[in-house]
């Protein structure tokens, strides 16, 4: 979608298509006409979103999107060609020292020092952030070691510490400061199931008192932990919105999953003869069982109708559900033309 095309207003949901948001609430994050050119190649074209306090929000693209060149932008390490960045009423661009004291950022690498322990980095963390006092940086060093969990751990070697541990270390010291917005690169890389889950959970928690911008390539995890995404295509701002309602934005119609005893074609026939079904799809086959999807040309509930065209046909239902279109769904239909790069076009260049 071009940015620059006149975008309908927001609706009551709060989805928007490439338009700036205006909601009633307070914007912790408002980005106006943000575009960035490294030398004759536009990286980003005059995208524009805003994001409301105490909003957990996923920020996804393809590598060459875009998006690391927003992040970029976002924590202050680069500056954009045109447009502006607002935190927190601070213009980001013409304010650089005041807006970063209202950022927290982990990056995808956490900036950690494995020969000090916990408690150390983390103090030296809140010095480099401006808090100067020693009573103050022990105070808020206790809250950010509380609310990440690391109490028990203050005392030890950051090499010592899993990975999973590693990552609330640098969760820690973005909370320093008591910034408004979070920016999160890829928290979970690399860690294992269960600490997937305490550092989803951890965001969570987060997403309650602070806004923050989770950027991941693991769409479950965004699905799992964000209410809203906005998705970037060539830089352009292709989506903002809850994953459920972009999915009804992108395709009107609903789906559901079944599982029968009979024969696939049997099905086919059956299910596909069925007013208002526009596709049936066979999943699996085996063991005279079978699993299809049927999607629907509008948001009926057809699984009554379903039910009873394989009962006719002889075919036992054993299970029937309505499904809801995944965040991967609506993310591949976005950017499906798009070609994965290497990284964002100049990223190399702010290194």
């Amino acid at each position: 979608m071009e940015m620059n095309s006149p975008a309908p207003p927001c609706t009551q949901d709060h989805i928007c298509w490439g338009a700036h948001a205006s909601h009633p609430d307070r914007h912790r994050l408002e980005v106006d006409s943000l575009s960035v050119y490294y030398g004759s190649f536009l990286a980003l074209n005059g995208i524009s979103f805003s994001i409301r306090q105490g909003e957990a929000v996923g920020f996804l693209g393809v590598n060459g999107a875009g998006k690391s060149t927003t992040m970029n932008i976002l924590t202050g390490y680069l500056s954009a060609s045109d447009g502006e960045v607002v935190i927190d009423g601070v213009d980001i661009l013409t304010e650089p020292l005041k807006a970063k004291a209202k950022i927290g950022y982990l990056p995808e690498q956490p900036p950690l020092y494995p020969e000090m322990t916990v408690q150390e980095y983390l103090d030296f963390a809140a010095e480099l952030k401006g808090i100067k006092k020693k009573a103050d940086r022990k105070e808020q060093v206790r809250k950010a070691a509380r609310r990440t969990g690391l109490e028990e751990v203050l005392p030890r070697l950051i090499r010592s510490l899993s990975k999973g541990y590693r990552q609330r270390v640098g969760i820690a010291q973005a909370l320093l400061g008591a910034p408004q917005l979070i920016i999160l690169d890829e928290p979970t890389v690399g860690l294992d199931p269960a600490q997937v889950i305490e550092i989803r959970r951890l965001i969570r928690e987060l997403g309650k008192s602070h806004t923050v911008i989770l950027s991941s390539h693991i769409l479950s995890e965004v699905q799992a932990v964000c209410s809203q995404v906005l998705i970037l295509s060539k830089g352009h701002l292709v989506a903002v919105g809850a994953p459920e309602q972009l999915a009804e934005k992108l395709n009107p119609g609903s789906r559901l999953r079944a599982t029968a005893l009979g024969g696939g074609k049997t099905v086919l026939k059956a299910v596909g003869s069925i007013p208002g079904i526009r596709k049936v799809e066979i999943e699996s086959e085996a063991d005279g069982q079978v699993t299809f999807t049927a999607e629907s040309a509008d948001a009926s509930d057809r699984r009554a109708e379903v039910s009873r065209a394989l009962s006719q046909a002889g075919c036992t239902v054993l299970a029937l559900a309505a499904e809801n279109r995944t965040l991967e769904e609506v993310f591949l239909a976005l950017t499906e033309n798009e070609s994965e790069t290497p990284s964002d076009e100049g990223e190399e260049k702010t290194e």
